[in-house]
């Protein structure tokens, strides 16, 4: 990825309301250096993160049941929805990104969640079939090539960033997912199985950067490297020093770590510097160079910002600016 220049800070994905071009305006407002496609799940089924990825699927398709979406034959009225809604929001993000050049963002539920929300016909998890999950994993890579090709379509000065949403992953390798009864849990899966599934599907962009979130705790890192993550995105407040080593030997690999350190949703914000500390900190006991710190990390909120009023996700997105800049102008 040599040449990639990753911005100082973006927000996760999801945003609050249900306006396209209001959505669309706030991020290339706030996040000028590193905007992203938002998603609107205040809209309803198929507007939420699996819902909308369920749209982005080639040749499977999925609808809404009182359980959660499920993998059906044709489209109905939700694929159609989803991608009714995706367009609006391809539309509002084109007319605010005229002319612009530089990195963007797209994000998508990664394969793994995706298997462990996505229903079969007998309302078990698709996790629990391995020829479903193949299949979803398959599907889902070409429904994202397609769409990269879009975006670059739309957008063609920006370099592409990809994001997979995982924050089922640890719970997948963990064998904590729960049947559809509730009662049991399905089995763990390979890690060399779950390593190669999100190779595949990371290796649809080979030509540009892939970033994995997870806001969930102790996410795989250096599971999510060997992938070919080229930077990886979690909650830093979940963080322990038990992680200290292999962010360590991340950083040190070339891997960028986006620092979820601003709050999710509504409450007051600290000074920019003070939401960096623990990123200075972090920095510090791992012994690494402070001026390399704002070429390895980017600041984000802590999680999406569905759930935080609409002027609460302008000053956190503003705010995330702001703790980058000082990240920068003063690393130690």
């Amino acid at each position: 990825m040599t040449g990639f220049s990753f911005g100082a800070a973006t927000g996760v994905g999801s945003m609050p309301g249900g306006d396209a071009r209001e959505a669309a305006k706030t991020v290339t407002g706030s996040c000028e250096d590193f905007p992203f496609l938002p998603e609107l799940p205040a809209r309803g089924p198929g507007a939420d993160m699996i819902g909308r990825t369920a749209g982005l699927l080639v040749e499977l398709y999925a609808r809404v049941e009182p359980s959660g979406w499920r993998i059906g034959d044709r489209p109905g009225r939700d694929t159609k929805r989803a991608r009714s809604w995706l367009g609006e929001d391809l539309d509002a993000l084109e007319e605010f990104t005229q002319g612009y050049a530089g990195p963007l963002k797209v994000q998508a539920v990664g394969p793994w969640t995706l298997a462990a929300a996505l229903e079969l016909r007998n309302g078990e998890s698709a996790l629990s079939d391995t020829g479903a999950r193949r299949d979803l994993a398959g599907s889902l890579a070409e429904g994202l090539r397609l769409h990269l090709e879009e975006m670059r379509r739309r957008v063609p000065g920006a370099q592409l960033v990809l994001q997979l949403d995982e924050p089922s992953l640890t719970s997948v390798l963990r064998g904590h997912v729960k049947t559809a009864s509730g009662y049991r849990t399905h089995r763990a899966v390979d890690r060399q199985v779950v390593e190669a599934t999100l190779r595949d599907v990371i290796g649809v962009h080979s030509d540009g950067p892939a970033v994995v979130h997870s806001c969930a705790p102790d996410v795989p890192f250096a599971l999510l490297r060997r992938a070919g993550a080229t930077a990886i995105s979690f909650d830093f407040s979940l963080l322990t020093e038990r992680d200290d080593d292999t962010i360590g030997e991340a950083v040190e690999g070339g891997t960028r770590l986006f620092a979820g350190v601003v709050p999710g949703t509504d409450g007051p914000l600290s000074d920019p510097a003070g939401s960096v500390m623990g990123v200075r900190t972090l920095w510090r006991r791992l012994g690494m160079q402070p001026g390399l710190l704002a070429e390895a990390v980017t600041i984000t909120p802590s999680c999406g910002l569905a759930g935080a009023s609409p002027d609460y996700a302008r000053r956190a997105l503003a705010h995330c600016v702001r703790a980058a800049r000082s990240l920068a102008d003063n690393p130690e």
